[in-house]
């Protein structure tokens, strides 16, 4: 059987075959601790799961969905950005809900797409950015995230010449994987930068309602003239919990929303309506609820850097998302580091290399994992030495 060429030609997606590695060490009877993916384990509130069970009990409720998402959803991510960011949104035209915003960030591209085109992709990043691009038959440039660059990109040292053929710029922040921050004054050049060269801007804003320390992440879409350029994806899944309800929306320049809508109604018939309305009643609900989730997450976060520094390893204390971002450079390579680990220890972290060639010599953790499973990892990250 013959298969599309750019089928043949995706990697195995990292996580899926680490998922494959850690089954068979724990069929062995392995005591396996998995920091390598960003799920939360902490549980969805109870009023946004009391929300389900009533929408669910209504059968009006059971069949197909609104393929461009209820009218009160819309406007609850509208209100939404309204609150926390001060950006107008229009409901109607600027918000179209996802099915969790995985699927968005590959229709996007494949809407703004032809074969030929480049999308510029952050390394490293999150790899579903790449792989749209290769399902696009678009080709990839890599636009590294350098430490000492704060894991800002250098948009400057782009040629040229891929600008000339260039639909798409990527970013991410707070960024995953690196935890890095983008201030306003780094999006109003990104926008001058998109103006310039006819670029649509994707920002990926995952991560923006899970920080610490005071700190408040920003929206791109805050800066004047964002929306002109560029649109932004929100997911509920890192901020209430909800990775498995498959919720999240694309925001921003209307064209380019109604765009990825016409795509999502041909492909998918929306999201089951009793999870949207206990998305709105997510999105509704006290922000002092996620002020005290980030809490558990800060405690984690200073466990684990007091053990990596134990170790002897280098991380830096993030303000924002879910993972830590350690620098084992001159020891190993980074899937060295982290399968060296897992056999000695148990214990399993993302290498760095599996977001692109920038992140070798580093590696990723979650912080999402229960109290008492992170302790003992803490304990045997303390005791390791490569």
């Amino acid at each position: 059987m013959r298969l599309a060429q750019k089928v043949a030609s995706l990697p195995v997606y990292l996580q899926a075959e680490a998922k494959r590695r850690i089954a068979e060490m724990r069929a062995r009877g392995v005591d396996v601790i998995d920091l390598g993916i960003g799920n939360p384990d902490l549980p969805t509130p109870d009023f946004v799961v009391e929300a389900l069970c009533q929408a669910a009990r209504d059968p009006r409720n059971h069949g197909y969905p609104n393929y461009y998402g209820i009218p009160e959803l819309r406007q609850a991510f509208a209100r939404y950005y309204g609150r926390r960011f001060g950006v107008s949104l229009d409901p109607e035209t600027e918000v179209v809900p996802l099915i969790g915003s995985k699927e968005g960030l590959v229709h996007l591209t494949n809407v703004l797409c032809n074969p030929g085109d480049v999308v510029l992709v952050p390394d490293p990043a999150y790899p579903v950015y790449r792989i749209a691009a290769i399902l696009a038959g678009a080709d990839v440039y890599p636009v590294p995230l350098l430490e000492e660059n704060s894991y800002l990109p250098d948009l400057e040292a782009i040629p040229t010449w891929v600008l000339e053929r260039a639909r798409l710029l990527w970013l991410n922040y707070p960024n995953n994987p690196t935890a890095a921050i983008a201030n306003l004054s780094f999006y109003e050049r990104v926008v001058n930068f998109a103006r310039e060269y006819n670029l649509v801007v994707a920002s990926d804003n995952a991560y923006a309602d899970v920080c610490f320390d005071g700190y408040l992440a920003p929206s791109f879409l805050q800066v004047k003239g964002a929306k002109e350029v560029g649109v932004e994806f929100y997911s509920l899944s890192k901020t209430y919990n909800m990775a498995g309800w498959r919720v999240g929306a694309v925001v921003g320049n209307a064209e380019v929303v109604q765009a990825v809508a016409r795509v999502k109604t041909n492909v998918d018939s929306g999201i089951f309506t009793p999870i949207q309305y206990a998305a709105v009643a997510a999105l509704e609900s006290d922000p002092a609820w996620v002020a005290g989730r980030n809490q558990i997450y800060q405690r984690r976060r200073d466990r684990v850097l007091e053990a990596l520094q134990t170790a002897g390893i280098h991380a830096p204390s993030p303000k924002a998302g879910l993972y830590i971002w350690g620098n084992v450079a001159g020891r190993c390579t980074s899937m060295e580091f982290c399968l060296c680990l897992l056999e000695e220890t148990g214990v399993w972290l993302t290498p760095g290399s599996g977001f692109g060639e920038q992140g070798e010599g580093y590696f990723r953790l979650s912080l999402t994992a229960p109290d008492e499973r992170l302790d003992e990892a803490v304990r045997r990250l303390a005791a390791f030495r490569v």
